[in-house]
């Protein structure tokens, strides 16, 4: 009895040892956790990570439940998980995943400050009887006044400002002042030439070049399409057509060769972009009221080409003078063909100022000869000196008296 009761205590003292052997162990087991915990949470701390897919299996249930608490990444033995390098604090990348700060609300408070410091772009105006309102607001206009472009004459022009504002700079207007220095314009010409013809910055880049190829395949030099582009504005503004078929008319109707049709052209290249009627009228008055024959016609087209679009009163009012008060013959006016591009008053003023000084003579074979060139050109002084042998004060003085 008494053995037996020794058994049941030396067996009551082994299990107790054992529980406490047990207790122990789980302890150590779980302060082992929690330090690998701390660990962890220390070394991964805001450190990029990657997980790979595998076919081992995952951590014991305690441990997934472990990591899943801390949010943070777990590696098991045997796992294929990745971690990258630890980015810089100030990279953008730890800052991705943040929620951005909402817009602010239309209906939302703010103070006086902060209103201060709003600064508020002015709406265009809906209707402007002037360019002066959009130039500040529109790259285009700003470009434009820049290249020397008047603005203030241009919004006078039906529909143009409105055309003006729909262009844009690069697209629309900055190839066609490329293709115009490739022409030959300089800088200080291209402002004067879309003053005149804005409508050029709606021509497109094909036809602009086909016109300029027409023009040199009837050959005109580059110079000579440049000087034609610089003072036609206009020119490249008409088809092919129709730039062949004046080129046409003024050979055919002057008897011209090609070589002087070009000659014409070039010194006044209006004659392409204006209307033909008034030159039409000029060749009938010539030969049907003044009385020239058609080769005095061309010679006198070919020195003086603006007389092919002069005005027929100041034109008959000035051979009318020449011819017939003066005395001078078709052939000698035909010779002198500048005569007739000259202010009648001029004219009357010098001839009036030689008839009484008894100088006034223009037959060649006469002595005293005054050419009809040496009379209308040449400067008040000179004429005086050279021509009437009289001081510049004496033909004021006989001015006054006219």
């Amino acid at each position: 009895m008494a053995s037996a009761k020794l058994c049941q205590k030396c067996a009551g003292l082994l299990w107790g040892r054992m529980a406490l052997v047990s207790l122990s162990a789980s302890d150590s087991l779980l302060s082992a956790r929690a330090a690998a915990v701390r660990t962890h949470t220390q070394s991964w701390s805001f450190t990029a990570f990657r997980l790979s897919h595998s076919a081992s299996p995952g951590p014991p249930a305690a441990e997934r439940r472990l990591t899943e608490s801390s949010l943070l990444p777990y590696d098991s033995p045997g796992s294929n998980c990745t971690a990258t390098e630890r980015p810089s604090p100030d990279s953008p990348s730890l800052f991705e995943d943040l929620d951005r700060a909402p817009p602010l609300s239309p209906f939302e408070e703010i103070s006086d400050d902060e209103a201060v410091q709003i600064v508020a772009t002015p709406p265009l105006p809906p209707a402007s009887t002037s360019l002066r309102d959009y130039v500040s607001q529109s790259e285009t206009l700003t470009k434009l006044v820049q290249l020397g472009v008047d603005l203030w004459k241009l919004e006078q022009r039906r529909n143009v400002g409105s055309m003006l504002l729909r262009l844009d700079f690069q697209e629309d207007i900055q190839g066609r002042l490329l293709f115009l220095k490739d022409v030959g314009l300089q800088d200080s010409q291209l402002g004067p030439l879309i003053t005149h013809n804005p409508f050029i910055l709606t021509e497109s880049l094909e036809n602009l070049q086909a016109r300029v190829s027409y023009l040199k395949s009837k050959r005109f030099s580059s110079e000579a399409v440049c000087r034609m582009v610089s003072k036609a504005p206009y020119l490249l503004n008409f088809s092919i057509q129709r730039l062949d078929n004046r080129l046409g008319f003024f050979q055919r109707h002057l008897g011209l060769s090609p070589l002087k049709t070009r000659d014409i052209v070039t010194r006044l290249p209006r004659l392409l972009c204006g209307s033909l009627e008034p030159v039409k009228e000029n060749l009938k008055v010539f030969e049907l009221e003044l009385g020239f024959r058609p080769n005095e016609i061309q010679h006198i087209a070919t020195r003086i080409p603006k007389v092919l679009t002069a005005n027929k009163k100041r034109l008959t009012e000035t051979f009318d003078y020449v011819h017939n008060t003066m005395g001078v013959p078709h052939s000698l006016i035909a010779k002198f063909p500048q005569v007739l591009n000259v202010r009648l008053l001029r004219i009357r003023e010098r001839h009036q100022f030689l008839q009484y000084l008894g100088k006034a003579q223009y037959d060649p074979a006469q002595s005293g000869y005054v050419s009809l060139d040496r009379l209308v050109s040449l400067p008040d002084a000179v004429f005086c000196d050279e021509v009437a042998s009289a001081t510049l004060e004496d033909f004021e003085q006989f001015q006054k008296t006219l």
